[in-house]
C-alpha cells in the first residue's frame, strides 16, 4: 500500500525559506517517480519538482528553478523540498505525489497523492 505523508509548511515572510518533507512507503525509487505539486487559490494544480525513477535526475518548474531544491534521503524513505527566496505567488497547498514522468521532466501521470500541506507566503 502506497502512502505519502507530508509535513512542514506554514506561514513564511517573502524572501524566507521553508522545508517540506514527504515520507513515502509502499514503493521503491526505481518503481515510481516522486515529486511535488502545488495548487494556488483559483488556479490549477501544477507540478513543481520531480525526482525521476529512471536515473534519479531532478526536474523543476521553471518559475522555481534556482530557488527550490528537491532531495531524497533513501535511508529514511523521505524526500524534501527546500524552498528559498519565497514569493507571495508561491502560496498554495503543496502535495507530494508519486507516478510516472516517462523518463524525464515533471510527473505526467500521478498514481498517488499525499494529503497536502499549506504554504502561505505573506508579510
Amino acid at each position: 500500500q502506497v502512502q505519502l505523508v507530508e509535513s512542514g509548511g506554514g506561514l513564511v515572510q517573502p524572501g524566507g525559506s521553508v522545508r517540506l518533507s514527504c515520507e513515502a512507503s509502499g514503493f521503491t525509487s526505481d518503481q515510481l517517480s516522486i515529486g511535488w505539486f502545488r495548487e494556488a487559490p483559483g488556479k490549477e494544480r501544477e507540478g513543481v519538482s520531480c525526482i525521476s525513477s529512471s536515473d534519479g535526475s531532478t526536474y523543476y518548474l521553471h518559475t522555481v528553478m534556482g530557488r527550490f531544491i528537491m532531495s531524497r534521503d533513501t535511508a529514511k524513505n523521505t524526500v524534501y523540498l527546500q524552498m528559498n527566496s519565497l514569493k507571495p505567488e508561491d502560496t498554495g497547498v503543496y502535495y507530494c505525489a508519486a507516478g510516472e514522468n516517462y523518463g524525464s521532466g515533471l510527473i505526467n501521470r500521478v498514481d498517488y497523492w499525499g494529503q497536502g500541506t499549506q504554504v502561505t507566503v505573506s508579510a
